[in-house]
């Protein structure tokens, strides 16, 4: 009996193994997307910085074998925690999302701003995936799965309280650890850092916790720690100095309570790149040591860089010591890690022809999504959003049924194709393109007056409430119309224009100049809505979202 008790665990075992393989080898065959706008491979075994010029902010990463995993703060958006896929550090694809839905779901359905996902870990850990993250008004979460390409289990409150930001796990034999940091904002303290035990399964705190570190002599600002242990040392590595200007400093105790000696390991430097921090250590199949972290650029978001990590005295060198001073300094370009998988050219996704009628994995709505919102009708080869009201919302600011994506670089054109179906012919529907933020702007295809209509809008000041503007409506022939926006460098100005033949495209209003969320970059997307006053009914159909130069 007991033979065959160990024969079916092993089959169910190679079996496992053999789907995981499948899945990989089917993922890695797919053919990638390439951006149009921004790569860092440069095709000759280098890579230049940033790897991802778009908002992944606080970002972690692990390898599992040969495979490269990251996650990234999501903030209000969902859903939320994405996952993205690398064999070589440069080359990301988005293949995941861990949470469909934030919760409390009753508190996400509308539009939570700075809140929700901030500062996520994940860890791979007895053959399943884990991912951390604090919510500053409710406590750290967890959820976690055994196949990162499915579905994820429902959050686990592991530790409830305000102000309790950016965990990372850590286990040791049969011990479980959590470090966090604290969010002045709801806590009334930053820059301490607090190590709790955890029960074996990660699933509860289960002491008071211990204050490892305090940041306030020389690291003002303190937060993002993340917990390893090498050559008999555990290390915290941990940003501070906040977010635009800030530094990277990497801790070391022999006891995982200290005390902790402290050094500061990245900095600007005489580089351009400001506040290079907050991220993660990995290592490459050749046991080489690498550091991914972000860099504010403003409206754009927080950057990715890779930098090559060394390792001195015991102590991490990250990027390159160019002025002597033992402190490293970032990387404008390196030669890529070593992988033991031929990797190719392949980006995050960005445009989307919208086939079998949903929505891509970058895509992201602005609070919990609802099933009413859009058709996704299978082996319809467009887009269909209902035309939701906008209730008694002076703006689109509190709107939740937004589709949005990240700003993908610097210099961009991004075009979609949308037709409008008003229903009862009511005034009062829209659909466009739309650059979000606290100040806003979109071009829409409307109807009133019996006629369809283009328009472009700008919201002045719309996280105060102010109402929007019209700047400028033309009339179109039918309800059938491409839109365009051009966002240009270094502040994301935007230029709105039309085309009714698909071919001529005229401009429309005047430049506009994008302006960052709380938290979060700007960002691209599409939308349709009703005024409140008006007959429900009416629909968008987006054919295609394209993203050129």
């Amino acid at each position: 009996m007991q033979n065959l008790k160990y024969s079916i665990f092993l089959l169910m075992f190679l079996f496992a193994v053999k789907v995981d393989a499948q899945k990989e080898s089917a993922i890695q065959n797919q053919k990638p997307y390439v951006s149009q706008v921004w790569q860092s491979d440069k095709g000759d075994g280098t890579y230049t910085n940033p790897i991802l010029y778009a908002d992944y902010s606080d970002p972690d990463v692990i390898r599992v074998g040969n495979h490269y995993y990251m996650t990234a703060s999501s903030f209000n958006c969902t859903p939320g925690l994405p996952i993205l896929h690398s064999t070589d550090l440069v080359n990301w694809e988005i293949i995941n999302f861990a949470l469909q839905k934030q919760v409390p779901e009753e508190v996400f359905n509308v539009p939570q701003h700075s809140k929700g996902v901030w500062a996520p870990a994940i860890r791979f850990h007895k053959n399943e995936f884990y991912i951390y993250w604090g919510d500053p008004d409710y406590g750290v979460y967890m959820v976690k799965t055994k196949d990162i390409y499915g579905k994820w289990e429902e959050p686990i409150l592991v530790m409830e309280g305000k102000g309790i930001i950016d965990p990372c796990p850590f286990w040791e034999n049969d011990n479980a650890y959590l470090i966090h940091a604290w969010a002045g904002s709801r806590a009334g303290i930053n820059s301490l850092l607090t190590i709790n035990k955890m029960n074996s399964e990660g699933t509860k705190v289960i002491d008071e916790g211990k204050n490892v570190f305090d940041g306030h002599d020389k690291h003002h600002t303190m937060e993002g720690p993340k917990l390893y242990k090498k050559a008999g040392y555990y290390y915290i590595l941990a940003p501070a100095g906040g977010v635009e200007n800030g530094w990277q400093v990497a801790m070391r105790s022999k006891n995982i309570y200290g005390p902790y000696e402290d050094k500061v390991v990245l900095e600007q430097g005489s580089t351009k790149i400001n506040g290079p921090h907050q991220g993660a250590w990995v290592t490459s199949s050749d046991d080489n040591s690498w550091f991914l972290h972000f860099q504010d650029q403003g409206v754009y978001g927080r950057v990715l860089h890779l930098q090559p990590m060394k390792w001195k005295d015991n102590w991490p060198v990250m990027g390159k010591d160019f002025d002597g001073n033992g402190i490293g300094e970032p990387v404008a370009s390196y030669s890529k890690p070593f992988s033991k998988i031929q990797s190719t050219i392949r980006n995050p996704a960005e445009s989307d022809e919208f086939n079998d009628g949903k929505p891509g994995l970058q895509w992201q709505w602005y609070a919990n999504g609802y099933v009413k919102w859009s058709a996704q009708i299978p082996g319809t080869n467009y887009l269909r959003l209902f035309a939701m009201s906008l209730k008694n919302e002076p703006n689109l600011w509190n709107v939740p049924n937004l589709l949005l994506q990240k700003l993908p670089a610097p210099n961009f054109t991004a075009t979609t194709k949308v037709k409008l179906t008003t229903e009862w012919n009511t005034a009062g529907k829209k659909a466009g393109l739309l650059l979000m933020g606290q100040s806003y702007s979109y071009v829409a295809i409307v109807f009133h007056d019996d006629k369809y209509w283009v328009q472009q809008v700008i919201a002045e000041n719309a996280v105060n409430g102010e109402q929007e503007k019209i700047i400028e409506e033309k009339p179109l022939l039918s309800n059938e119309v491409q839109l365009r926006m051009k966002i240009t460098a270094p502040e994301a100005h935007c230029q709105f224009s039309y085309s009714e033949n698909g071919i001529d495209f005229i401009e429309i209003g005047k430049p506009a100049k994008a302006q960052k969320d709380l938290w979060i970059a700007a960002k691209i997307g599409i939308f349709a809505t009703s005024l409140n006053n008006v007959r429900m009914g009416g629909y968008a159909d987006f054919d295609w979202f394209r993203i050129t130069k």
